[in-house]
């Protein structure tokens, strides 16, 4: 894949693309639209604005080679089979890595939560900075998968313009060029896109960040009572600077992992070990183990929420990654959908995180509230809709990849209008029954 050529895919009317071995065979056709996920055309290179837009574009047709009948038609079978592994992988992967991110990310709540804690009162914080974190790392990385580039002509050119710029001498390919060639190479491998899409958007939640937001707002949020006031005290000064607080410190603290990630990866690039290259047998081998492992996984945690070893095991975490994988899915073929639509807001991160906040607000309520009658059960039902589908549905590694991949204007717009309109439905949502009912306590343990 020639530098030039990693920029001309991608947008509604993109078609498929696919890398290709040493010895012309294609292990990877990508499907249309999979150019669309944000978190894998971020770059710091050039704005997510201009690459949507050049996507857009409209190429003209390449020159196709006569063939016969016949091998036109074996042709066109081997593509679609190829094709449709790809999906299968990159689905399993996806499956996979979501029930993996969900579990840190409760596991991590569960660690950051202790007395006493700087940040106890909204331990969803640190998830969200380790999944930006690791996002950063995945974006700028050049290593892991430096022989899955599609030819090893690709990774030797980026060689020798390193070697070049290291000698102190003119370098005759551009290294930004050399680099988006590796991003868009990157998005050919279905293991790459469980890690980015799957594991980093469900470790990471923007719908627990705006309920927190709104906790902080209504003075619901468990935390220390410094003044002796109690909780129903404060002052409506104290809950205005409660929200500023989960405000910045959850986007500056994303946004500051995004960069330190991508900044690590860069520095470690001299010592970050490769992926080795895999046959195309080997490497069928692997995406299929992905595939036992993925669909696995998901219905063993259906059978543990049926025959769960300790009832409370279903509210903690086996709910949770029941639903996750549904979640992943939804927000995974809303960008596909959606994202290149308008190249400086991003519709389908945009529409995932926000239906995913009316859904969490919504089983918040039905939890919360004094009528409901689903007793122990569907108090852990609901939990796993909140952990797991929302969770997973809604994403803050991807939405940090986008504010620092937009122009800085369409960043402010995107970050404001996403924050905004979240935390107003989420007012209008759980405010409904917070201030006319109140929370009730829940009922998720025996």
């Amino acid at each position: 894949m020639a530098p030039e050529a990693a920029l001309g895919s991608g947008g509604p009317h993109n078609h498929a693309a696919s890398t290709t071995d040493d010895d012309g065979s294609s292990p990877y056709d990508i499907p249309d639209r999979y150019e669309n996920l944000d978190e894998l055309a971020a770059t710091s290179d050039a704005p997510l604005d201009d690459i949507r837009s050049g996507e857009q574009q409209v190429h003209p047709p390449q020159p196709q080679i006569a063939q016969s009948p016949l091998r036109d038609d074996e042709d066109k079978a081997a593509h679609e089979v190829s094709r449709l592994a790809t999906q299968v992988y990159t689905l399993s992967y996806l499956v996979l890595f979501a029930i993996f991110g969900t579990l840190a990310r409760v596991g991590l709540a569960h660690l950051t939560a202790y007395p006493g804690a700087p940040a106890g009162s909204f331990p969803t914080l640190w998830a969200n900075v380790g999944g930006s974190l690791v996002m950063g790392f995945l974006v700028e990385d050049r290593k892991l998968f430096r022989y899955e580039w599609g030819t090893s002509s690709t990774s030797a050119t980026y060689d020798a313009v390193l070697r070049r710029r290291r000698a102190g001498s003119a370098a005759s390919v551009d290294l930004a060029a050399a680099k988006r060639a590796h991003l868009a190479a990157k998005k050919t491998i279905p293991l790459y896109i469980g890690l980015a899409t799957g594991f980093c958007g469900s470790f990471t939640s923007f719908s627990t960040f705006i309920r927190d937001v709104f906790l902080a707002l209504s003075n619901d949020m468990v935390g220390p009572d410094l003044r002796g006031l109690g909780p129903e005290s404060r002052p409506a000064g104290d809950s205005v600077m409660a929200v500023l607080a989960v405000i910045i410190q959850t986007v500056g603290l994303s946004l500051a992992a995004y960069r330190a990630g991508a900044h690590l990866g860069a520095a470690l690039e001299p010592y970050t070990p490769s992926v080795p290259s895999l046959g195309r047998r080997a490497r069928h081998a692997l995406d299929a183990l992905g595939v036992f492992l993925g669909w696995g996984c998901w219905l063993g945690a259906v059978l543990l929420a049926i025959f769960p070893p300790h009832e409370r095991w279903r509210g903690t975490v086996v709910f949770a990654i029941v639903f996750a994988p549904l979640g992943c899915l939804a927000r995974f073929y809303l960008a596909l959908l959606l994202n290149a639509r308008r190249p400086s807001f991003p519709l389908g991160t945009f529409a995932a995180n926000i239906l995913g906040t009316m859904i969490l607000g919504a089983a918040w309520d039905i939890a919360h509230s004094a009528a409901s009658g689903g007793g122990v059960l569907g108090c852990q039902l609901l939990q796993g809709v909140e952990d797991g589908f929302c969770g997973c549905l809604t994403t803050v590694s991807t939405w940090v990849a986008e504010l620092s991949s937009l122009r800085r204007r369409s960043a402010y717009v995107y970050g404001v209008v996403s924050v905004a309109l979240a935390t107003a439905l989420m007012v209008v949502i759980m405010g409904s029954l917070r201030w006319t009912q109140g929370f009730a306590p829940l009922q998720c343990h025996p």
